[in-house]
């Protein structure tokens, strides 16, 4: 298992040039939010001493003479802004019509919302148990809270009780996942709230850590971590401090990340692999160089890697391109003697696909659909989207035709997405409107065509949808924003992209996509527009997306789009201890041109 560690030693000297990275919803469902991370920088190879891990290179960029991380369960440093806390006393949910409430698919980044599936069981918690492809059962508490005007959760619950109706433990956590799988977290915490002051429950160690959970998303950290001050003490434990850990991650911010894991070290709570998994994928994301310190870290304390740990590790080495250590990671895996399963085929197939091997593409896809589809349908939606990626239309209808007959919500999703990147938008509204009619479809749902419209420059049926979601009652969210931004851009309209999104972040209190910014920003990049770019960067930072490549990379090609000098642009970067890859460094001598020009003519 432990050459695994081994993995950091290759890419260092290549650099990672990372694609598109897909995030994920809440309990491990895919999901088709996508976030460009180009962010590879190049290091310089050690000959590095490592016992047993992985057979030489099989993971990630990483120069150890570089690292903060010390090494041993000693602790964590980083000159990462701290900005992304966020003090939001605001309920962040969209009534039942919640974009949170899709069932999207598409993508790999499960840990990313991993913090989301905090709630209150162990199968929720370990990543290595599968979730249940259906949705939750749905409470009657949970539907009369839903019920309740919005910060009217206390008259519902006082309702319930006099009408003499059961409160346990168990309709209340029923009741919790449902709001939370909903993101109406809101009504989640008043919940809780009135259970504590009104002592209908006894709280236990569980209890108290989706409160806090609740919190962070709420309200922020700083309160969330002053929260725990207010637990017994017998209860603040690893599972506390683990899910605000997993919080700081969730918001990208990799000083409290860090200063919380040190915290963890100073109170000399256990270190788990759900610990080390929350720093990989932070690192996976921020600095990649790092990762490999995690994996020295976990043999050195002896925690073994989960399925989950996998997961990350194959995903890493996909973006970067590196296809032979990524299946020399899943041969290790095997050896531990863990199967691959179909988040891990379906992570394979497409990185298989973005490097070109189609045929083991294909191989995996007969794996995932076995040897008999119609008795393995519900992995239905996840071959049309993975043969759609292949461009293989006949393989599309062959699998539709297999459920068509009594679909799922998702295998009608994945059929409108699939026919939709294959240029069929006729099959694909056609599908659409079959599923509108047979389910009342939320916002995240109507995304898929909208996004569709988007990519085809479709600008009136674009807008057409938008309106019948308009007439719906939808309160949109950030998916809905990312559909309608690209829309805009497509039809050339970035001011009109850039002003919905205003608009929307005003009005709703969300932080939106990274590749909904990143597409603004792009744009004014490409016309030279200094100011706007500006603008849009600063905007991402005040958001809470902070210390990445990508965007000094797309504010950099403004600069030089608009033939005028970036002064302070590496001191800017260092300050966010990022340094010029190969990429960057070619822009900035570029760049560099435009002060001498400058100067000249203030000299003439």
């Amino acid at each position: 298992m432990w050459t695994l560690r081994r993995a950091s030693l290759r890419l260092r000297s290549q650099g990672l040039n990372a694609g598109a990275i897909r995030a994920s919803c809440a309990n491990l469902v895919p999901t088709t939010c996508v976030e460009n991370e180009g962010e590879g920088g190049i290091h310089q190879s050690r000959n590095i001493s490592y016992g047993r891990f992985l057979p030489a290179d099989v993971l990630c960029s990483t120069d150890l003479s570089s690292l903060n991380f010390a090494v041993g369960w000693r602790g964590l440093s980083s000159q990462a802004d701290a900005s992304s806390t966020k003090e939001d006393d605001g309920e962040l949910e969209g009534g039942s019509n919640d974009e949170s409430d899709a069932d999207l698919s598409d993508g790999d980044e499960e840990g990313e919302k991993l913090n989301d599936a905090l709630e209150l069981s162990d199968d929720e918690t370990d990543p290595t148990k599968k979730q249940s492809p259906g949705r939750y059962t749905q409470s009657e508490l949970f539907k009369e809270i839903v019920k309740a005007p919005g910060l009217s959760v206390d008259s519902a619950l006082n309702k319930w009780v006099e009408q003499g109706k059961e409160l346990g433990r168990k309709e209340v956590l029923l009741a919790v996942r449902n709001l939370r799988k909903r993101k109406m977290y809101g009504r989640a915490f008043q919940l809780f709230q009135w259970l504590e002051s009104n002592k209908k429950l006894e709280f236990t160690e569980r209890d108290y850590v989706s409160k806090l959970d609740l919190i962070a998303k709420l309200r922020g950290l700083q309160k969330a971590e002053k929260y725990i001050e207010s637990v017994p003490e017998s209860f603040r434990g690893e599972l506390l401090y683990r899910t605000l850990l997993a919080n700081c991650v969730a918001q990208n911010n990799m000083m409290e990340t860090e200063r919380i894991f040190n915290k963890m070290k100073d109170l000399d709570l256990p270190l788990t692999t759900f610990t080390c998994n929350q720093l990989l994928l932070l690192y996976k994301k921020l600095d990649k160089k790092k990762i490999a310190d995690v994996l020295l870290l976990m043999e050195k304390e002896n925690v073994k890697p989960c399925i989950f740990t996998y997961r990350i590790l194959l995903d890493t080495k996909g973006h970067a391109n590196d296809i032979a250590g990524m299946e020399q990671v899943l041969e290790t895996m095997k050896a531990e003697g863990i199967e691959p399963d179909i988040q891990i085929q379906t992570l394979l197939a497409r990185h298989y696909t973005s490097a070109g091997l189609n045929e083991k593409a294909e191989t995996v896809l007969k794996e995932i659909e076995g040897e008999n589809l119609k008795e393995n349908r519900w992995v239905c939606a996840t071959l049309i989207r993975l043969y759609a990626n292949l461009g293989k239309a006949d393989e599309v209808e062959r699998i539709w035709k297999v459920c068509e007959s009594k679909p799922r919500v998702d295998d009608c999703l994945a059929a409108v997405e699939a026919w939709g990147k294959l240029k069929k938008i006729e099959e694909a509204e056609a599908i659409f409107e079959r599923a509108s009619k047979k389910w009342k479809l939320n916002a995240n749902n109507y995304s898929v065509l909208l996004m569709i419209y988007a990519n085809n420059k479709m600008l009136k049926k674009g807008k057409d949808l938008v309106k019948r979601m308009t007439d719906n009652g939808f309160e949109i969210g950030p998916l809905t924003w990312n559909a309608l931004v690209r829309l805009y851009i497509q039809a050339g309209e970035v001011e009109k992209a850039d002003s919905i999104l205003q608009k929307a972040i005003q009005r709703y209190k969300m932080q939106p996509m990274f590749s909904t910014y990143m597409a603004i920003l792009g744009q004014y990049a490409k016309r030279g527009d200094v100011h706007n770019s500006e603008k849009i960067f600063h905007a991402m930072r005040k958001s809470g997306y902070t210390s990445r490549i990508s965007q000094f990379e797309a504010l950099i090609q403004a600069y030089i789009n608009a033939k005028v000098p970036a002064y302070g642009i590496r001191e800017r970067m260092k300050a966010d201890n990022l340094f010029p890859n190969k990429s960057v460094a070619s822009q900035l001598v570029l760049v560099d041109a435009f002060k001498k020009n400058a100067l000249s003519d203030l000299l003439d």
